[in-house]
């Protein structure tokens, strides 16, 4: 007998939908090289996370480790780098946890099934630039992870609904902060360094400046040195021609 369907069921539509909400990310500037790296997103928060947060991440740390550092110094750039590597530690320790509890309960209430989605999964080939990027990958991964764990919880009532909105608030905030933090550092970085291209533009002009007032007090002296030149030839002239006079005149007086 052949399987009766009795509800209607996604066909792949929703994740054209989440994709094509989301603006696609410039990459045609970016040179580096990438590891491609098969990744599935189920729930609904993995794949809009992943949609929304992934590429734009990447851009800013691309920004912030590749060309900030060409310009700014590689303390500072290490020091942002850092951070964010902490940033997203503390979150990946936050989503281990509550993972590891779901997970505990699931036993203690003799749970032996997962909750599963009716829409198509999102199979994807990301291209990973950074460890800082493969690091969020993860990281996306196990929010997917821990979604439908909670959802189980919920429905077997072992946990409130919520609780589990609380939950799933509070982690999808934490990743998202890491994703918001990197574009910050990364407009704090672009700002320092618009901010010496002014300097250094304002230092030319300056130095033009001062050429120019240099070149013209230079011209002035050589004009007044010029004038001064053609003065002293003047009065050497009609000093040199009185004597001549002079000595012209002399025998017609003694006569």
């Amino acid at each position: 007998m052949s399987e009766i369907q009795i509800v209607k069921v996604d066909q792949g539509g929703v994740n054209a939908r989440i994709l094509a909400k989301e603006a696609k990310a410039d990459f045609r500037r970016v040179e580096a090289a990438s590891l491609k790296m098969p990744t599935r997103f189920t729930s609904a928060e993995g794949k809009r996370f992943f949609a929304r947060l992934f590429n734009t991440l990447q851009l800013n740390t691309h920004f912030i480790s590749v060309i900030a550092r060409t310009r700014l110094e590689h303390e500072d750039v290490a020091k942002i780098e850092d951070t964010i590597r902490a940033q997203m530690d503390a979150v990946t320790a936050n989503l281990n946890h509550a993972i590891d509890g779901a997970e505990a309960l699931f036993k203690a209430h003799g749970i032996t099934s997962t909750a599963t989605y009716d829409t198509v999964p999102l199979d994807v080939d990301v291209h990973v630039l950074s460890s800082i990027g493969r690091r969020f990958l993860e990281m996306l991964g196990k929010l997917d992870q821990l979604m439908p764990l909670l959802q189980t919880l919920e429905i077997h009532e072992v946990i409130t609904t919520q609780a589990v909105d609380v939950q799933r608030a509070t982690l999808k905030r934490q990743v998202r902060d890491v994703a918001n933090g990197a574009r910050n550092f990364a407009m704090g970085l672009r700002r320092r360094m618009n901010a010496m291209d002014a300097r250094t533009g304002e230092g030319r002009g300056e130095g033009s400046r001062q050429e120019a007032v240099a070149g013209s007090v230079e011209d002035g002296a050589n004009a007044a040195g010029g004038e001064g030149e053609a003065m002293a030839d003047s009065t050497e002239a009609s000093a040199d021609a009185q004597p001549e006079a002079v000595e012209g005149a002399a025998p017609s007086i003694g006569d």
